[in-house]
């Protein structure tokens, strides 16, 4: 059963002067469908989108952000949940709630600098159950030893901890009420390579234990290789690519997925990695067709003209790509 359904989403920024407004088309028709219990990652370059993408689906968008167009439906304790059509304070409740939870770039901007630890979690807990102080404490003192965290960072203000023990300690707010769907963006940036594994340990141990849905975004693909099961690929606003995270890495289609892939490092290769010619389009004026031709080096005719539609390359597995018609045709 999908935790999460995603049809025809478009998220535009609309920003400038009231003579001249410019819309900028984050996310331009997004359609997706993410699984109960399942753990869904989704990379692109910095400004395809993704971060808006999250924005949207956790019903945050605003303005600048609005969401023209499309549905978001959760599966929420068997009933079906519209997020575009509640209005802000109730989506944002339900973002800060019980059923979903996000998980934000950058702690800081979750932990008040002048406030306590104690105080975060109080003001967060307080806020969707009705439980005594001493129930409280023991809620937070046995989640936090269950994900490896002392309880004495409860007295520390954000500054007093490291960075990468405040993002763990955003994690653990983020999911003290076992949410069944969290929303993770970027929630190891900024994090040296020893903290960002711990990091992604953190998060393995919670789904293992609540068995939440998982949506993962990073541009890192090397986190997605350890952490998610499915993977959809950004570019431009336009979802290009989806597929099982082996099958990404292994039996990629569009080329644009395999320039994200071939520009990984590997241990022992000292071969000079290439990277995607170019730099991404402006969204206020994005190219015509397909929106990754102008620096694609199998860009044919058609992808300059004729937008590709999303469709099916194996099990699991669809694509968007001019690639994919013409070997079907030379196929048959």
């Amino acid at each position: 059963m999908a935790a999460i359904e995603v049809k025809g989403l478009k998220a535009y920024y609309f920003v400038g002067s009231v003579k001249n407004v410019k819309t900028v088309k984050a996310v331009d028709g997004i359609d997706l469908s993410i699984n109960e219990d399942e753990i869904y990652g989704i990379a692109g370059e910095s400004g395809c989108g993704k971060t808006t993408l999250i924005k949207a689906l956790t019903g945050i968008a605003k303005l600048p952000l609005r969401i023209v167009a499309g549905e978001v439906d959760f599966n929420i304790n068997g009933r079906n949940v519209n997020i575009t059509e509640l209005d802000g304070k109730s989506g944002a409740n339900m973002v800060r709630g019980r059923s979903i939870s996000y998980i934000p770039q950058g702690s800081m901007s979750v932990l008040n600098p002048v406030r306590r630890i104690n105080k975060s979690f109080q003001d967060f807990v307080y806020a969707h159950t009705d439980v005594s102080s001493g129930e409280f404490k023991t809620m937070v003192k046995t989640h936090l030893n269950g994900l490896g965290l002392s309880a004495e960072i409860l007295k520390a203000y954000p500054h007093q901890l490291s960075g990468g023990m405040q993002q763990r300690v955003t994690i653990a707010l983020a999911t003290i009420l076992k949410p069944p769907i969290i929303l993770a963006d970027e929630p190891s940036t900024a994090l040296d390579v020893i903290m960002q594994r711990s990091v992604i340990q953190l998060l393995k141990k919670i789904k293992r234990e609540q068995r939440n849905t998982f949506i993962m975004i990073t541009h890192d693909m090397a986190i997605h290789a350890n952490f998610s099961e499915r993977v959809g690929i950004m570019y431009a606003g336009k979802l290009v690519e989806e597929a099982r995270t082996k099958d990404i890495f292994k039996a990629n289609v569009h080329p644009y997925t395999n320039f994200l892939i071939g520009s990984l490092p590997r241990i022992g290769d000292k071969t000079f990695r290439i990277s995607a010619p170019g730099a991404p389009p402006s969204l206020v004026d994005p190219p015509p067709g397909c929106r990754f031709h102008p620096r694609c080096p199998k860009a044919m005719d058609i992808c300059h003209e004729v937008e590709p539609l999303m469709q099916w390359v194996g099990e699991e597995h669809r694509a968007a790509c001019h690639l994919v018609d013409k070997e079907t045709r030379n196929a048959t």
